[in-house]
């Protein structure tokens, strides 16, 4: 075995290691920080954890497709999409699943991601968890009622809590003031 063989081989046992490593979908509980007290919940234990619970049928009857993806499987709406990312007007916005408070209009800003975006949820509104999924970690946003995914929050966003909650549009609900 000559020294480029050598290195080929070490580097794909490294790869696969690492792969298998870290490439898992981890669902450890978190906070964001001690700065902002957020409710954490395991999604692994999510069964006795939400005040409503359904069934994926049950589910897919009250949410159209994209929801359903979005809500219940953690999928991301395509960016721009949404047309709750130009919305500015005075009102909440609310969980697409189960109708509850999440956000108001007084922390909306425009972040130019092409998703909606808050600096601060409502109190108790929300629960977060670790996402390591497409290698890296993130710090994935549900809604504390349901369990439905929202989006994730990034330590990038504006005064006064430093903090962007990007959210899937198709995951809430405006309702005007």
């Amino acid at each position: 075995m000559n020294k480029r063989d050598l290195l080929l081989t070490g580097a794909a046992i490294i790869g696969g290691f690492w792969l298998y490593q870290f490439g898992q979908k981890s669902r450890e509980s978190t906070s964001l920080d001690s700065a902002i007290a957020l409710d954490t919940v395991d999604l692994t234990k999510a069964t006795k954890k939400y005040q409503i619970m359904k069934t994926e049928d049950e589910w897919k009857q009250v949410l159209t497709p994209e929801q359903f993806k979005v809500l219940r499987k953690h999928g991301t709406e395509r960016s721009f999409s949404s047309p709750l990312d130009k919305e500015y007007g005075k009102g909440a916005y609310n969980c697409a699943g189960c109708d509850l408070p999440l956000f108001t209009s007084d922390t909306k800003f425009n972040s130019r991601t092409g998703w909606p975006s808050f600096f601060a949820p409502i109190e108790g509104a929300i629960a977060t968890t670790t996402d390591t999924s497409l290698f890296m970690k993130r710090v994935e946003v549900h809604c504390s009622r349901c369990g439905g995914h929202l989006g994730h929050v990034f330590d990038d966003g504006p005064k006064p809590t430093g903090q962007r909650y990007c959210m899937n549009g198709v995951s809430l609900k405006f309702i005007p003031a």
